[in-house]
């Protein structure tokens, strides 16, 4: 993957401000005329493959499918109008999210280490959104009056370079910029803040979420990180001071009380999260192990152990645990996902084979259940059904590379081998390869010989990725 030029590092800087991912989303209708909500659509989306491409992701179909329905939740209660959105999970246990031109999400595993509660946790997104909703990016543009569609694909940059953790060549990079136009753009990103926050407790409180929330987490990270050298990044691009605290519980105060603080279901989600970043799954057994022995009625500790045993290949124990589980609720579906996971491990796949059928009678379009009865099916050299069962989860997720890659795989198992080099073109270009991508459309050609249409289809789909490729090239100068 191509390094982005210097000369644009620096510009990316100037217009992210210190970090990138806080005045980010876009802006008003005068700042339409300078961006278009189309332009930010099509460069947000080839920028996320570059910044997969930059980037280690966490791709838990579980946690995918609660950041996308939970995002998509406070989506339906916000002013943004584009809800054609795009995620991405980075794998990093620092704090931070982002919100980006184009309806682009991007969330760190770290957010659930710190967000304790749901509302914490949808108190961050809720504020990222309404940076979408107002088009900051945009009206950043306008106020800046520079460069239109260029200045968006520098600031898309910074983005990348700073989720990539590359922090030391944006620092580098702002060498020489001016200082004037530096404390103009800090002025604006506090008022973007400001903004940012008011719009995202009036929408926490429309979603059903308590908005005391918002500063309550506020609070939290500000007395946590108050001593660190170097805080995490979502602190450098969105500083926790004493009056926007205070402005936020002013606010939240004034709504309603009640509304949701937390689920059983965030902490069973955080509990996952929780054990990717342990040292080994021992570790998670023991933590989670204590935490059952001062509450043995948590269910969230009985889960976390469960899991960490699985991992740690105590079959057994994992069994005992999860049964209580399921005896409680018999239809939580994580618990019975859960389940599965172990009668996969245990070799017992009809089992499994018989809770998946069961349970896709009550979810049959849920994600992470679709995934492992793919996997299933494959266990048991069924290539040909999962490959059929790839079908329809492609349908609901086109733009998913992991189900890309899944796609490619079974194609290969089933002898699909056209279909096994048209997959992995798709994959790559959703990661942002487009030379490994046109390459892979070269061996379906060929193998596609003298079937014209088939062999037309492809080659359309190459010049697409093509014209794809070159837009990017373009936007790097």
């Amino acid at each position: 993957m191509t390094f982005l030029r210097p000369t644009l590092l620096t510009l990316a800087c100037l217009l992210a401000s210190p970090g990138f991912a806080d005045d980010l989303p876009s802006l008003g209708d005068a700042s339409s005329a300078i961006v278009s909500p189309q332009q930010e659509y099509q460069l947000g989306r080839a920028w996320l493959a570059l910044l997969r491409s930059q980037v280690s992701q966490l791709n838990d179909p579980q946690l995918k499918d609660y950041v996308e329905s939970s995002v998509y939740r406070l989506v339906e209660t916000s002013q943004v109008n584009d809800r054609r959105l795009e995620f991405i999970l980075i794998n990093s246990p620092q704090l931070n999210a982002f919100a980006a031109p184009g309806g682009i999400v991007g969330v760190n595993g770290g957010l659930f280490l710190n967000a304790q509660t749901e509302g914490e946790y949808a108190s961050v997104l809720a504020h990222e959104l309404a940076h979408l909703s107002q088009r900051h990016f945009a009206r950043g543009v306008e106020a800046q009056q520079r460069m239109q569609v260029p200045m968006m694909a520098a600031l898309l940059a910074g983005i990348v370079i700073a989720a990539a953790g590359a922090g030391d060549a944006g620092i580098a990079a702002i060498a020489g910029t001016q200082a004037a136009a530096m404390q103009e753009q800090r002025r604006f990103s506090r008022q973007n803040e400001q903004e940012a926050d008011r719009i995202g407790i009036l929408n926490l409180e429309k979603a059903g979420y308590d908005p005391r929330s918002m500063p309550t987490m506020f609070e939290r990270l500000s007395r946590q990180y108050r001593y660190d050298a170097k805080p995490p990044e979502f602190l450098l691009t969105h500083p926790v001071t004493e009056s926007r605290i205070a402005d936020t519980r002013n606010r939240a105060e004034q709504a309603r009380p009640g509304g949701i603080e937390d689920t059983l279901r965030y902490q069973l989600i955080r509990a996952r999260v929780q054990l990717i970043y342990e040292e080994t799954p021992g570790l998670g057994a023991k933590r989670f192990r204590a935490q059952l022995d001062e509450n043995p009625k948590s269910d969230v500790a009985r889960y976390g152990l469960a899991i960490a045993q699985i991992k740690g290949g105590q079959l057994n124990e994992a069994r005992e645990n999860l049964k209580v589980l399921l005896a409680k609720s018999p239809n939580e579906i994580i618990y019975n996902l859960a389940q599965i996971d172990l009668d996969i491990t245990n070799n017992r796949l009809p089992d499994a084979q018989s809770r998946v059928d069961r349970m896709l009678t009550q979810y049959p379009g849920n994600y992470p259940l679709n995934s492992v009865r793919v996997d299933l099916l494959l266990k048991q050299n069924r290539a040909a059904d999962a490959e059929k069962a790839l079908e329809s989860l492609l349908k609901s997720r086109p733009d998913d590379p992991d189900v890309w890659y899944m796609v490619a795989e079974t194609r290969g198992l089933s002898g699909n081998i056209i279909g096994l080099h048209q997959a992995r073109a798709e994959y790559f270009a959703l990661v942002g390869d487009y030379r490994q991508a046109i390459q892979q459309l070269d061996f379906a050609k060929r193998k596609a010989g003298t079937n014209f249409p088939l062999s037309s289809r492809i080659d359309a789909r190459q010049r697409e990725l093509m014209e794809q490729e070159r837009m990017i090239k373009d936007m790097m100068g």
